[in-house]
C-alpha cells in the first residue's frame, strides 16, 4: 500500500463512517477499484486489509470524543459519581442498590456491545466471505436505504433516557452486529432500530454513537490477534496504518458534524438516494465486467 493509497482509504473512512451509507462498502469498493488500478493491495477480504479497515474505523473515534466530547465527559463523569455513590451495603439487605441515570446508560451500553460480540462471534464466517463479492454490497445498500428513508418518515419519538431499557439496548446491540455486513450502515441501522424503538433523535444519536467506540476497539484488538495467529506476515507498512488513522480522524470530525445536523431535521433521505444509486451502480458495472 503506497500512502497515498492510506491517505484516500483514509478520506473514505472519515467521510463514510459517518454518512449513514457504510463506511465499509466504500472501502471494500475502492479497493476493488484500485486493484484493477494495478495496485498491490491484497484483497479485500485478506486479514491484513480487515486489520487496515478497522485500523481506520479507530481514527473515526478520535472524531467522536472531539465533536461529542461535552455529551461524553457528562456520560463518563456522571458514570463516576454514580459508581461511587452506589451502596453496596443494600445487597446484604436483600435489596437493589440504587443506580445512577449515567451509570445505568453505561450498563446498557455494555449490554448492547455484549450483544453484538456475540452475534458477530457467530456471524464472523459469513462476514468474511462476503468482503470478496461487489454484488453482495448492492443487496445490502438497498436494505440501508431503505432503512434511511423510514428513519424520516417515522412520527414523533417518545422515550427518552430513563425509558431506555435493556430489550431496547439488546436490539440496538442485534442491529449492530447485522451492521458488520458491508453495505448495512452501522450508524444508520443502529439510530433506525433505536428510533423503530421509540427513542428520541438525539438519543439515538448519541447512545448509537457512543457504543461504537468499545465495539470498534474490540473489534481491532480481536482481528489483530486473529491475524497474529494466522501467522500472515505484514506487508502494509506502520506508516500506513498511522496515516490512514490521522486523515480518517480529522476527516470524520466535519463529517459527524453535518450527519448529526441533518439528523436531528430528518434529513436522512438523502443519503438513501444516494445509496440506491451506488447499489444500482454495482449491479450495472458488475454485469459489465468493469468491477
Amino acid at each position: 500500500m503506497t500512502l497515498w493509497e492510506a491517505v484516500l482509504l483514509g478520506v473514505v473512512q472519515g467521510v463514510f463512517m459517518f454518512f449513514p451509507v457504510s463506511s465499509t462498502s466504500h472501502l471494500v469498493l475502492v479497493q476493488h477499484w484500485l486493484g484493477q488500478q494495478g495496485s498491490a493491495l491484497p484483497a479485500p477480504e485478506s486479514p491484513e486489509m480487515i486489520l487496515f479497515d478497522l485500523v481506520v474505523h479507530v481514527g473515526t473515534l478520535v472524531s467522536i470524543a472531539l465533536v461529542m466530547r461535552r455529551s461524553l465527559a457528562a456520560l463518563l463523569g456522571g458514570a463516576w459519581t454514580d459508581l461511587r455513590a452506589v451502596d453496596l451495603r443494600s445487597f446484604g439487605r436483600g435489596r437493589q442498590p440504587h443506580v445512577g441515570l449515567r451509570l445505568r446508560l453505561c450498563l446498557l451500553g455494555l449490554l448492547a456491545v455484549a450483544v453484538t460480540g456475540a452475534l458477530g462471534l457467530l456471524m464472523r464466517e459469513p462476514l468474511t466471505s462476503a468482503f470478496a463479492h461487489p454484488l453482495a454490497l448492492a443487496a445490502t445498500l438497498t436494505v440501508t436505504g431503505v432503512l434511511l428513508w423510514a428513519t424520516d418518515v417515522i412520527g414523533p419519538r417518545w422515550r427518552g433516557l430513563r425509558e431506555l431499557t435493556p430489550w431496547v439496548a439488546v436490539a440496538i446491540g442485534a442491529a449492530q452486529a447485522v451492521a458488520l455486513l458491508p453495505g448495512i450502515s452501522r450508524s444508520g441501522t443502529t439510530i433506525a432500530v433505536a428510533l423503530f424503538c421509540g427513542l428520541r433523535r438525539r438519543w439515538a444519536a448519541e447512545f448509537s454513537f457512543f457504543i461504537a467506540i468499545p465495539t470498534i476497539l474490540a473489534g481491532t484488538v480481536i482481528q489483530a490477534l486473529l491475524v497474529a495467529a494466522d501467522g500472515a506476515v505484514p506487508t502494509l507498512r506502520p506508516s500506513a496504518y498511522a496515516l490512514g488513522f490521522v486523515v480518517a480522524a480529522v476527516v470524520g470530525a466535519a463529517a459527524l458534524a453535518l450527519v448529526l445536523h441533518l439528523l436531528y431535521r430528518a434529513r436522512f433521505r438523502y443519503f438513501s438516494y444516494y445509496v440506491w444509486a451506488l447499489a444500482a451502480g454495482i449491479v450495472l458495472a458488475s454485469l459489465t465486467g468493469a468491477l
